[in-house]
């Protein structure tokens, strides 16, 4: 009994670690690669930074813990005024996120991969639960949904007259999001024992995860 407990506190705490570090990558990504791009908003806010407590979100994190796959960090402030192609480059901007996470997943892969019998097995632990993590993370902010990252990355291929009806999309479509979740994965899940966000989340971890420790 103290053993199984002891090893849910310490999955527990692999998770935390996991999570600090990959919202880290994926935010300060968001912000420096807005700051490049010619928008200072982040960086005045105090988002250019690697520091984990600057980028959590309440729900996102929350969110995650509960699910272990689906989550979010507090999202980047943007003035898309500041850019020189405003479309493009907050589609750059949102890309940048989920593509950091990808890019840690793959140097996490090195060490995993050729560096295994020579490391600890708690840090063998929190570098396999980082790269699960990380790769879970990029996936999902791409599912174009407000906030995830998505929802921005599609503006590049929303034609000029239905962007007002997309930014209201953006400032309205939380609420949506959310309720689709909690049905999907606590109410669809508990009943039926199927969920399609997990199950699709699955299927793209397994996918990428095989082909970036193929690549490495």
């Amino acid at each position: 009994m103290w053993h199984d407990w002891f090893m849910d506190v310490l999955q527990f705490l692999y998770l935390a670690v996991a999570l600090l570090i990959t919202l880290a990558v994926h935010e300060s990504s968001h912000a420096l690669t807005a700051y490049y791009l010619g928008d200072p908003t982040a960086k005045m806010k105090g988002r250019l930074t690697l520091n984990p407590l600057a980028h959590l979100d309440v729900m996102g994190t929350l969110m995650f813990l509960v699910t272990q796959r689906i989550g979010w960090g507090k999202p980047v402030p943007v003035n898309a005024n500041n850019f020189k192609k405003p479309v493009r480059d907050s589609a750059l901007t949102a890309l940048a996120g989920p593509f950091s996470n990808f890019v840690l997943a793959f140097i996490i892969a090195l060490p995993l991969k050729y560096l295994n019998t020579y490391m600890p097995d708690f840090v063998l632990a929190i570098l396999w639960t980082t790269f699960n993590v990380s790769i879970f993370l990029g996936i999902f902010n791409l599912f174009p949904f407000p906030p995830l990252d998505g929802s921005q990355i599609v503006g590049v291929f929303v034609p000029k007259k239905y962007q007002a009806k997309y930014q209201d999309y953006l400032e309205n479509g939380l609420k949506y999001f959310i309720a689709i979740m909690l049905i999907d994965v606590f109410i669809l899940q508990q009943f039926t024992g199927f969920s399609v966000f997990v199950y699709v989340m699955r299927f793209l971890h397994e996918k990428v995860s095989l082909l970036l420790l193929l690549g490495t």
